[in-house]
Formats: C-alpha cells, structure tokens, sequence
C-alpha cells in the first residue's frame, strides 16, 4: 500500500496500548493455572463475600459482565444465582481457562478501559478485584467507561483490598511476572464513582481473612435511573 507524502498509515495512527494493560495480560497469562487452582474454593470460605454477591443478584435485572473475570468462579457463582452473566478478562490465557472450566457461559477478551458494549446496554457490572490493577490516574476513566455502559437503573458491584499503598509482584506461581496492586480507600473510590454519575448504595468493609494482608472491600452502585418530568 502507498500513501501520499505528509501522510501516516494507520498503524502509525494507532493509539499504543497503556503500558499497565500489556503488563497485566502478560503477567495473568503466565500465571493463569497456577492462580485459578489456588483460588478455586476461595468464595466458599468467605461466607460475607457471598452475602454480597447474593444481594447483587436479587437487586440487578437484565445483562450483566463481570470485567476482569479471570478463571470465571464468581461468574459462574453468580450465574448460579440467576444472573444473566458473561465475563471479559484481558488474559486469553485467563479466558481460554474459564470457557474450559464453564463451557455453558460466554468469556470473552477485553479491556474495562473500552468495553465492547453499547450506551446503556447493561443492566449490571462487576468488577471484583479487578480494578486494583488500574493506575490511578486512570481510574476516572474507567469508572465513566462503567457509567456509560450500564443503563439507567443498573448497578455495579466492585471488589477491592483497602489501603493507600501500591505493591508490585515480580514473581508468581513459579513465573516472572510485573504486576500492580492498588489498595484502595472506601471513601475515595465512593468519591470518583460520584463523579462519574453514580449513586452509591452500600458499602462493607471486613476484616483480612486467612491469608489476607489487609481487610477487605465491597461496593454497591447504581446509575440513578432517569426520573420523568
């Protein structure tokens, strides 16, 4: 193909992925079997932890995902529950496992920071532990990218460890990899949910479990529904 002089070709238009997404893919690749057969009895040891995604699944209605679904455990819990759930993980290590482990469910590669669903086409979103991985900087986006997708009405369910700072893991389930763990504060995250247009609903804070390093957080939100004149 030739281009006029002056000219670019598309791929030299095209936006290069954000360094901590190529990370996290190549990390959760590398750890993907390791990672699911450690964590695969994980919810039936943390009974509150099932409370709220009970609650989540009597409150939402209509299509949910689960963004950063990884091996498809609370995908699959939920789907269990009644929920209309699919799972979009960045790994294709991560999503090639789930599909095999829950071949009647949908999982699907992408990103939360562009989500392949139209405005206002969802009814629900989760995002357990998964937001933890995303700089801060770029969180606001993400949250709006949240916002956008969900419709009036719907709801999201988020998941996080609590803290301020960040840890890097260089090493995992015998692999080299690089990959970022943002503690966040309850309140903050409330904060920039609000101002992505949410209203937030409920909050639990627990304490660290076994194996845990700090306690432990979940969210309920909910995109105010659209109030007639």
């Amino acid at each position: 193909m030739t281009t006029e002089p002056g000219t670019m070709t598309e791929a030299e238009t095209t936006t290069p992925e954000p360094e901590f997404l190529t990370r996290t893919r190549a990390s959760y690749d590398a750890i993907a079997a390791g990672y699911a057969d450690t964590f695969r009895t994980v919810l039936e040891d943390q009974p509150l932890d099932r409370a709220v995604l009970g609650a989540f699944a009597e409150t939402v209605e209509g299509r949910v995902v689960e963004v950063g679904s990884g091996p498809g455990r609370v995908t699959a819990h939920l789907a269990g529950l009644g929920v209309d759930i699919s799972g979009v993980d960045l790994s294709p290590a991560m999503v090639a496992l789930a599909r095999r482990t829950f071949p009647r469910l949908r999982f699907e590669e992408g990103s939360m920071t562009a989500l392949d669903a139209a405005d206002g086409a969802l009814g629900g979103l989760v995002a357990w532990y998964s937001v933890i991985h995303v700089p801060p900087a770029r969180r606001p986006a993400v949250y709006a990218e949240f916002h956008r997708v969900l419709a009036p009405g719907g709801h999201l369910l988020m998941g996080f460890q609590v803290g301020h700072e960040p840890v890097r893991h260089t090493e995992g389930f015998g692999h080299e990899i690089s990959l970022d763990f943002h503690r966040l504060m309850p309140e903050e995250v409330a904060e920039q949910l609000e101002s992505a247009g949410f209203e937030v609903r409920a909050r639990m804070v627990r304490e660290a479990g076994p194996g845990e390093k700090t306690p432990q957080a979940h969210l309920l939100a909910h995109r105010p529904p659209v109030v007639s004149a």
